[in-house]
C-alpha cells in the first residue's frame, strides 16, 4: 500500500468546534468558518452628504447596490458575522475578494492593513467596558474602504463604541458630512482606539484598590485578583500593539483611497495608540509591583506571626523547665538531697511564685525592648 492509499476502514476526521475558527492543514484558501446554525447578520445603511443623512435597516442586500454609485457616502454596518447566505449576497455587491471575506469572517485575526483592487481592508480590535464595570468585551471589527463607501463588519452586534460617530452624522456636527468615506474610516478607527481609554481607566482604579488591599488585608483572593488583572492587561496589550503597527503602516505606505488630509488625522490616531501602549505598560508594571508587594506583605505577616510565637515560647520555656524539674520522681527516702523542696510546707506556693516571677520578668524584659509593640 502506497503512502497515498487509505485502508478501507479509513474515515475522515469529524468536524470539531475548532474547525469553525481555524484552518485544518491543507485546507483550500478562502474557506469560511461559520457555524451551520448561524443567523443572518443585521444590515444597517447610513447614507449621507452635506445636505442630508438617512439611516435604514436593510432586509434585502440588493438595495445597497443602488447607493454605491452615487455621490453620497454610504456606510453599511454589518452587525454580526452572519451566515453563508449573507456573504453570498454581499460579496458580489461589493466585489469582495474571497481572501478578504475569509479575513473578515474567520475571527480572530491580527489587526492589519490589506490592499485590494479598489478596496482597502482594515482589521482592528475593539474593546468595550462592560456596563456593570466588571471587565471588558473584545471583538474584531473589519473595515472595507471603497471609493465612496465603507463596509464595517462587527463580530458581536450587542454593543460598540460608534455611537458618537453616528450621532455626529445625524446632527451634522463637525466636518464628517463634508468629507469622504476615508474620513469616516478614520473616525471609526479613532473611536476604536479611544475606546481603550475607559477600559484602562477602570483598570487604573482597580489597581489602586488592590494596592490598599495588599497593604491592609492581603489574602489568597488578592493574589487571584492581581493575576487576573495581569492577564487582562496582557490581552489589551496584544490587541493594541499590532493595531498601532497597522495604523503606522497605513500612514507610511499610504493608499489611493486615503487623502493627504485624512493622513494627518491618522497621525493623531497613531499618537493615541502610543498613549494606550504607554498606559498598558505602566499598569502592567504596577501589577507586577503589586505582586512583589503582596509577597513582601505575606512574608512580613509570617515573620510577625513567627516573632509572636517565639516570644510566647520564650516565656513558657523556663516555666516548662521548672515544671519538668519538680516533676522528677526521685525517692526522698533514699537521700536527703533528693528533691528536698517537696518536703517543704510552702513548697507548692514557692514553685508557683517562682513561675510567676520568671514569666513576669521575661514579659517586662520583652516589653522594655519593644518586642510586643512589633508583634501586636
Amino acid at each position: 500500500m502506497s503512502n497515498l492509499d487509505f485502508p478501507s476502514t479509513y474515515k475522515p476526521p469529524e468536524t470539531s468546534r475548532l474547525d469553525y475558527f481555524y484552518d485544518r492543514p491543507g485546507t483550500i484558501p478562502g474557506q469560511l468558518h461559520l457555524s451551520p446554525n448561524a443567523q443572518p447578520a443585521e444590515l444597517v445603511l447610513i447614507d449621507y452628504d452635506r445636505d442630508r443623512a438617512t439611516r435604514v435597516s436593510i432586509a434585502d442586500p440588493k438595495i445597497i447596490k443602488q447607493h454605491l454609485n452615487t455621490h453620497t457616502v454610504s456606510w453599511v454596518d454589518v452587525l454580526g458575522l452572519g451566515n453563508i447566505e449573507t456573504w453570498d449576497a454581499l460579496s458580489p455587491i461589493f466585489n469582495l475578494h474571497q481572501m478578504l471575506v475569509e479575513d473578515v469572517v474567520n475571527v480572530p485575526q491580527r489587526p492589519k492593513i490589506e490592499h485590494y483592487q479598489d478596496q482597502l481592508l482594515i482589521i482592528a480590535i475593539m474593546v468595550v467596558l462592560n456596563p456593570d464595570r466588571t471587565g471588558f468585551t473584545k471583538e474584531q471589527v473589519s473595515l472595507v474602504l471603497g471609493k465612496n463607501y465603507l463596509l464595517t463588519i462587527q463580530e458581536e452586534p450587542e454593543q460598540d463604541c460608534f455611537h458618537g460617530v453616528r450621532q455626529r452624522i445625524d446632527v451634522d456636527r463637525g466636518i464628517i458630512r463634508t468629507q469622504g468615506a476615508d474620513y469616516l474610516a478614520y473616525c471609526l478607527l479613532d473611536a476604536i482606539v479611544d475606546g481603550f481609554f475607559p477600559v484602562l481607566e477602570y483598570y487604573g482604579e482597580l489597581i489602586e484598590d488592590l494596592e490598599d488591599e495588599v497593604i491592609t488585608r492581603p489574602d489568597r483572593s488578592t493574589l487571584e485578583k492581581i493575576y487576573k488583572v495581569r492577564r487582562e492587561l496582557l490581552t489589551i496589550r496584544r490587541a493594541i500593539w499590532p493595531q498601532r503597527d497597522a495604523i503606522n503602516s497605513l500612514i507610511r505606505d499610504g493608499s489611493d483611497l486615503v487623502s493627504s488630509e485624512v493622513q494627518v488625522y491618522l497621525r493623531d490616531c497613531y499618537d493615541h495608540t502610543v498613549q494606550v501602549m504607554d498606559m498598558v505598560e505602566t499598569y502592567r508594571e504596577l501589577a507586577t509591583g503589586l505582586m512583589d508587594v503582596y509577597l513582601s506583605a505575606v512574608g512580613n505577616k509570617m515573620n510577625e506571626i513567627m516573632k509572636l510565637l517565639t516570644v510566647v515560647s520564650a516565656i513558657f520555656i523556663p516555666l516548662t523547665f521548672i515544671a519538668g524539674l519538680y516533676g522528677m520522681n526521685f525517692d526522698r527516702a533514699k537521700s536527703p538531697v533528693n528533691m528536698p523542696e517537696l518536703g517543704w510546707y510552702w513548697g507548692y506556693p514557692f514553685c508557683l511564685a517562682l513561675m510567676i516571677t520568671t514569666a513576669g520578668s521575661l514579659v517586662f524584659f520583652f516589653w522594655k525592648r519593644g518586642w510586643f509593640r512589633s508583634v501586636m
